[in-house]
């Protein structure tokens, strides 16, 4: 008889090709997902991965049999559901792969709100990239995913979650701090802090730019930087200026360790996304998700904005 829990570890070995993040979505140890590999291939005689020291690759077996192991762990998570929710109580968890910084500051309000509503739906957030999320929906191995930028896909399903502006910040002692705008031609001037080439924001800011004429290339970069987080702290240090989502700059801003100065003519946002496969059968937590959002979505943006922007300094 097929173990679940085995045929879960493999899946997820399986949509991420390396065991150390594997391990780290299911919140095991790598050698417990290696295990878990291995006694499956002991069962039934197969390799279901070839292995390249660090790295891994499915086998002809196991390319074979992964479509099948995600219907069968779908059934099971159906039935499963049914019968957790035969009562009419909504319960159960729900799970979704998360690939904007923004939507990390949304998420713990949207989670909060949806909880007090549903309150015996546990919660899981993995955060990956945007492929990521987009191939594990394709592949439907995840369930629900967060997106900047639309997802234009026959079989993916998509609804606006919020709108984020996209801000430029400037050091609170920087010589633009007292002006109101500034002209777009001047940004080229200053010491710019910019975010890796794979930042939707800074594929919008981008794009926004060639629009007034000009080129990203002939900005002043002075570092680079992978993480949103750490390009806000470089800029209250004083390093640079930068762009970058007004709902992740709020409490900065509050707090006067930035200052936000206008750009003029630059009008940036960049679009939310929930999706999911639209061949999905979804459970009962998941629906409620989807259509919670869906009642929700303005008021639960005005409170995020409004208690980030409110913070009283220490």
């Amino acid at each position: 008889m097929l173990n679940l829990s085995e045929l879960r570890v493999f899946i997820t070995a399986a949509e991420e090709l390396n065991f150390s993040r594997a391990a780290q979505r299911l919140h095991l140890s790598q050698s417990a997902v290696s295990q878990n590999i291995q006694s499956l291939e002991r069962a039934y005689g197969i390799e279901l991965f070839v292995r390249h020291g660090r790295s891994v690759q499915l086998s002809e077996a196991g390319q074979a049999i992964l479509p099948l192991a995600h219907e069968m762990f779908n059934a099971a998570r159906l039935l499963e559901d049914a019968l957790i929710n035969a009562n009419g109580e909504v319960s159960g968890e729900l799970s979704f792969g998360c690939a904007t910084t923004s939507g990390r500051y949304f998420i713990p309000n949207l989670l909060a709100s949806f909880q007090g509503t549903y309150p015996h739906v546990r919660t899981r957030l993995s955060l990956m990239s945007r492929p990521a999320v987009i191939e594990g929906i394709l592949g439907q191995g995840m369930n629900l995913g967060m997106v900047s930028r639309l997802v234009e896909h026959r079989d993916i399903e998509s609804q606006l979650i919020f709108e984020d502006r996209v801000i430029m910040i400037v050091p609170p002692n920087h010589i633009w701090a007292h002006r109101a705008s500034v002209r777009p031609e001047e940004v080229l001037e200053q010491p710019f802090i910019s975010r890796e080439n794979g930042s939707g924001t800074y594929q919008v800011l981008y794009d926004h730019m060639r629009q007034h004429g000009i080129d990203p290339e002939n900005l002043n970069i002075v570092t680079e930087l992978g993480d949103a987080e750490a390009v806000q702290m470089a800029v209250e240090k004083g390093l640079g200026i930068t762009f970058i989502s007004e709902m992740m700059a709020a409490r900065s801003l509050a707090l006067g360790r930035v200052k936000r100065i206008k750009v003029e003519g630059f009008n940036l946002t960049q679009q939310i996304y929930l999706i999911r496969h639209v061949a999905r059968n979804f459970t009962h937590a998941e629906t409620k998700f989807w259509e919670f959002i869906q009642q929700h979505r303005e008021e639960l943006t005005s409170d995020l904005l409004y208690n980030l922007a409110n913070v009283t300094p220490a």
